[in-house]
């Protein structure tokens, strides 16, 4: 099985950073700490680079293809919503693909899986999902209500949405599952990201602080924290990469690898955390400091689509039907 990216998918990944870097700078970031509104220029510019209709008939992109990109946007830490709206929304709403890939349509995911909802307050669209069906909702229909996390710059609302709302998009409980395991899988791309900015920061901070007229990156216990981490992050970008390739082709075990891919991209960004703390050491717990921002964007997205603790549940249930048929 080859695992490689194309030129065609490297070339795409850096058209993205770059429209990340002079759209959505840290400064940018920042604004949205102090209260400021998303600057629409973002989604536009993913419209126009083909982003937003990646995985529409018309793009002719698959989830391998959006894997790099994912990465990119949290590496950045944008706040759009790539995942409800291009991994998990272009499959469910192969009709108003022309919209989606326009960029006229946000659409955000509500599911009874998740308490809150990130960037409700912008969506077109709202699909929510419970149970074993999923159902359009105008978001007019819905009533948001606030609510602060710990990344203030993704913002989230309680969202409530009236029995028997809506239209029903999915009643079919597969269509459902694989919708949730792209979430999983996009989310585990994105959170992958962050941890790449984690430890790219955390490297340049190791070989410019100097303890004892040495950089802290030449003492052993700091090399091996970030060795640690980055084994950790190539395993967690591997699951990823393996999960979006199982989606894009329909494989038997795509649902387990994205819960393997999730699960994985939790624990990785649990230890980068730590350890990205641990060697910034005093100036990684002040707002000051850029490192809150991924540090706390990777809080927040540990718990998006699942758990790790929800995910591993997940693969036993798996295991336990594959000892039961045997």
């Amino acid at each position: 099985m080859n695992l490689d990216f194309s030129a065609e998918q490297l070339a795409l990944r850096d058209t993205v950073r770059d429209v990340f870097e002079r759209t959505f700078p840290a400064a940018a970031l920042r604004a949205l700490w102090g209260g400021g509104e998303p600057d629409p220029k973002v989604w536009r510019a993913l419209a126009d680079v083909g982003v937003c209709g990646l995985l529409t008939a018309a793009g002719g992109g698959s989830e391998v293809d959006l894997a790099l990109v994912l990465e990119e946007a949290g590496r950045a830490a944008v706040v759009e919503p790539l995942v409800d709206t291009v991994a998990v929304a272009s499959s469910l709403l192969p009709d108003r693909a022309a919209q989606i890939a326009a960029g006229d349509l946000r659409v955000v995911i509500v599911s009874a899986r998740m308490p809150f909802v990130a960037n409700a307050d912008g969506a077109e669209l709202l699909v929510h999902i419970a149970g074993d069906a999923a159902r359009t909702i105008d978001p007019g229909d819905a009533s948001l209500r606030p609510v602060v996390g710990v990344d203030r710059a993704r913002r989230l609302f309680a969202v409530e949405i009236p029995e028997g709302a809506g239209e029903l998009l999915v009643d079919d409980a597969d269509a459902v599952d694989l919708a949730r395991a792209r979430g999983a899988a996009a989310t585990a791309n994105v959170l992958n990201g962050v941890g790449m900015r984690l430890l790219e920061m955390s490297v340049e901070h190791a070989k410019a602080r100097e303890q004892f007229g040495r950089p802290i990156g030449s003492f052993q216990a700091v090399k091996h924290q970030l060795a640690d981490a980055h084994v950790a992050l190539d395993g967690a970008r591997g699951a990823a990469w393996y999960a979006a390739l199982a989606l894009a082709e329909r494989a038997e075990d795509a649902v387990r690898a994205a819960s393997v891919a999730k699960a994985a991209a939790n624990d990785a960004a649990a230890l980068l955390n730590r350890v990205a703390l641990q060697v910034h050491a005093g100036i990684g717990f002040t707002w000051e400091h850029d490192l809150h921002l991924w540090l706390k964007r990777g809080l927040a997205l540990q718990a998006a689509w699942g758990t790790t603790a929800e995910h591993r549940a997940v693969l036993a249930g798996h295991l336990f039907e594959e000892d039961v048929d045997a």
